[in-house]
C-alpha cells in the first residue's frame, strides 16, 4: 500500500525527498501541501529566521499540524548528498536531481518553494492537508505567501522526470 512504502521510505537514514511519483498507489490517494514565497521570506524561512513575521506565522501553523516546512531545494541537496554517500544506482533520480540543482534558474526557483511533511511523512491523509491547507490560506489571501497547492499522489497529476533521466 502507498503507506506502507511511505513509511518504508521514510525510515531511510536521510528522507529528505523522494517525489510523489515514486510511490505506487492504491485505490486512495495521499496529499501533500506546497507553498511558494518571495526571496526573502524564503531564505529566512529556510534560516527559521523568526523576525520575519510571515515565518513565525507559517512555523505556528505548522506546528499547530505537526508540520514542518522543508524546502524543496534543500530536500533535493540532502538526496544527491545521500546518494552520493551510499552510491548512486540505489537512487533512481540521482541524476534527474543533480541536474535540478547544477541548474542555476531551477535552483533558485526551488529555494523559493516549500513542501509539508506531517509527522515526517511527505504525503498523508487527505483531511490532514485540507486543515494545513485551510489555515494557511488566510496567508495566500494576504499576499503572504506567493502560492498555494495542494497536490495528490496521482502520477497523472506530477509531473514525471524525462526518460532520458529514468
Amino acid at each position: 500500500s502507498a503507506r506502507a512504502t511511505a513509511h518504508r521510505i521514510r525510515k531511510n537514514p536521510n528522507p529528505w525527498f523522494y517525489p510523489l511519483f515514486i510511490f505506487p498507489m492504491g485505490s486512495e490517494w495521499l496529499y501533500q501541501i506546497r507553498i511558494r514565497l518571495c526571496d526573502d521570506s524564503a531564505f529566512a524561512l529556510r534560516c527559521r529566521n523568526k523576525e520575519y513575521n510571515i515565518v513565525s506565522e507559517i512555523l505556528v501553523i505548522a506546528n499547530r499540524h505537526n508540520a514542518k516546512p522543508v524546502c524543496t531545494l534543500d530536500a533535493f541537496v540532502g538526496y544527491v548528498e545521500e546518494a552520493e554517500e551510499c552510491g548512486i544506482e540505489k537512487y533512481p533520480l540521482y541524476h534527474w536531481t543533480r541536474n535540478v540543482i547544477d541548474n542555476g534558474e531551477k535552483r533558485i526557483k526551488h529555494s523559493k518553494s516549500f513542501a509539508f511533511y506531517y509527522n515526517g511523512n511527505q504525503i498523508y491523509d487527505k483531511e490532514i492537508a485540507l486543515n494545513l491547507y485551510q489555515d494557511l490560506l488566510k496567508l495566500y489571501k494576504e499576499k503572504k505567501i506567493e502560492e498555494l497547492k495542494m497536490i495528490d499522489s496521482n502520477p497523472k497529476n506530477n509531473p514525471q522526470p524525462p526518460k532520458h533521466f529514468g
